[in-house]
């Protein structure tokens, strides 16, 4: 006996979702390192970077042209441990010299870039790119630099390092710059590029930045911190 067949429809199939079409990368994330100078930002960012060549991913790094401490196509920990790194005096150069290969992006010192740098970030990630920037999240009066706070905003993940205060071995927030054996003042210019011997890891209440007195009045400091450098060698 033959079987009646339905008059209802066949119910239509679903629609196949796909991905969105990028350059042939992974999702794409924003992960972004902070802490004081000796916290050890370029140790985690070099970790990561080589992580990523032993997944079999392609890496390209970028750092400031400014930063020429350790040498000018490394990026290097306090520590000692060192990446091959490329040096641009723009973010723009980063798109520029960028292979189309590449699917993790490391940016070192990333406060030192212009505010262009959010756009070039925002790029890669949209095109499907992992992007670790690492860099000082103040500056050595404790105030916001750069584009560090609009890339912590757009981040994935944040993560924050501490140091150790050289005054009183609490952890460190806080960057100290020495100048001639004393604290800069808060007016000084903010971008000095040096190390060890000009700056200092401190904790809030050891960090000490004077202002410049008026005329007949002592100068005043942000803390009562004892203005004093300590003989101690901060740690990374």
């Amino acid at each position: 006996m033959a079987r009646r067949r339905s008059s209802r429809p066949l119910p239509r199939p679903l629609p196949r979702v796909s991905a969105p079409v990028t350059s042939g990368h992974h999702q794409g994330g924003l992960e972004v390192v902070v802490g004081s100078m000796f916290s050890g930002k370029s140790e985690e960012l070099i970790r990561r970077v080589r992580r990523a060549v032993i997944a079999r991913r392609t890496v390209q790094v970028f750092k400031p042209a400014i930063d020429d401490r350790f040498g000018i196509e490394l990026v290097r920990s306090h520590d000692g441990d060192t990446f091959v790194a490329r040096p641009v005096r723009s973010s723009a150069e980063i798109l520029a010299l960028l292979s189309p290969e590449t699917s993790v992006v490391g940016v070192d010192e990333v406060q030192f870039f212009d505010p262009a740098i959010v756009g070039v970030v925002r790029d890669l990630v949209a095109d499907g790119r992992r992007v670790i920037c690492a860099g000082l999240d103040l500056d050595f009066r404790g105030e916001p630099f750069g584009p560090v706070p609009t890339l912590l905003a757009l981040a994935e993940r944040v993560d924050k390092l501490e140091a150790i205060c050289v005054v009183c071995g609490e952890s460190a927030t806080r960057t100290q710059r020495i100048v001639n054996g004393v604290p800069a003042y808060y007016d000084d210019p903010i971008i000095v590029i040096g190390a060890q011997e000009a700056y200092e890891a401190r904790c809030r209440t050891c960090h000490v930045v004077p202002r410049r007195a008026r005329s007949g009045s002592a100068a005043t400091s942000e803390t009562a911190s004892p203005e004093r450098v300590s003989s101690a060698e901060p740690r990374d």
